[in-house]
């Protein structure tokens, strides 16, 4: 009895942790942000209005992140990159292009990486831990975000993309 007990503290702790652990809420508009491309451009959730995004917040030294952008690339980049109503946001968080852009090299990513050197986005989202996902429908609301990789919760995401996709706006 003891033990199912401490087992469901720990579940609940756990699952309440999770919950507290962002800063935005499924269902609210993304905050603000403004990024600069490496030729110097800039890009905001302004830029991004009509499309379904995905932020991706990763680091280059984080193991989860390394399994999963190579799913990225595959099952959704890949997939998706010629349509002109979905854009991905990969930002590196604490990470400047003098380490992403050989990361990126040596992977042979395709897809756009952005360096988040001192949170200025991340901070917008949640407080810790990488990687995140965040899904954003073509109306700016955020529908859906993820901590860590798991490759069950990584497909629910790819359908969850191509659903939204699929939807006429």
């Amino acid at each position: 009895m003891r033990y199912i007990l401490f087992i469901s503290i720990l579940w609940i702790n756990g699952w309440y942790a999770n919950a507290q652990n962002w800063h935005t809420k499924v269902g609210q508009q993304v905050p603000y942000f403004e990024i600069e491309t490496k030729d110097g451009k800039k890009k905001s959730t302004e830029t991004l209005e009509g499309k379904v995004v995905l932020i991706n917040f990763f680091a280059t030294w984080c193991p989860p992140c390394r399994q999963e952008l190579p799913e990225v690339q595959k099952q959704i980049w890949d997939k998706h990159k010629d349509r002109e109503d979905f854009e991905i946001v990969v930002l590196a968080r604490e990470e400047g292009w003098d380490k992403l852009t050989p990361f990126v090299a040596q992977f042979g990513y395709t897809f756009p990486f952005y360096p988040d050197l001192n949170r200025k986005v991340y901070s917008l989202f949640a407080p810790d831990t990488i990687p995140r996902n965040v899904i954003i429908d073509r109306n700016g609301k955020i529908i859906y975000q993820s901590i860590g990789y798991e490759p069950e919760e990584f497909a629910k995401m790819v359908d969850l993309i191509q659903l939204h996709l699929d939807q006429p706006y």
